[in-house]
C-alpha cells in the first residue's frame, strides 16, 4: 500500500507544480487553490508512504516522479523545449529511480 501512496503523492506533486506555474505568481485564484490542495495531498500521501518505506527511497522516488512528470507535462502541454540533452537528463532520472526501487 505504501508504494501506491507514494505513486499518488508523486502524481499530486506534478499537479501542484503545474498549478503553481499556471497561478502566475499566485495572482490567479483557481490555479493557486489547486496548487494548495494538491500540495497538502502530496505531502500527506508521502508521509503515509514513509511509515514503512525508507526515507531515502521514498523521497527520491517522490521527487523523481514529480521532476520527470513536470518535465513531460511542460513539454507536452506548455510548449517547453524537448531537446536531446533534456530527454537524456530525464532518462538518467528514471534510471536512478529504477535502481533505487531495486535496491
Amino acid at each position: 500500500m505504501s508504494w501506491i501512496f507514494l505513486l499518488f503523492a508523486g502524481l499530486l506533486e506534478i499537479v501542484w507544480a503545474v498549478a503553481m506555474k499556471q497561478s502566475a505568481g499566485f495572482t490567479r485564484l483557481w490555479p493557486t487553490a489547486v496548487m494548495g490542495v494538491s500540495m497538502i495531498g502530496s505531502f500527506g500521501l508521502l508521509a503515509l508512504a514513509m511509515r514503512t518505506l525508507p526515507l531515502g527511497t521514498a523521497y527520491v522516488i517522490w521527487t523523481g516522479i514529480g521532476a520527470v512528470g513536470a518535465f513531460l507535462v511542460g513539454a507536452a502541454f506548455l510548449g517547453e523545449a524537448l531537446t536531446p540533452l533534456r530527454i537524456g537528463a530525464a532518462v538518467l532520472i528514471v534510471s536512478g529511480l529504477i535502481v533505487m526501487k531495486i535496491a
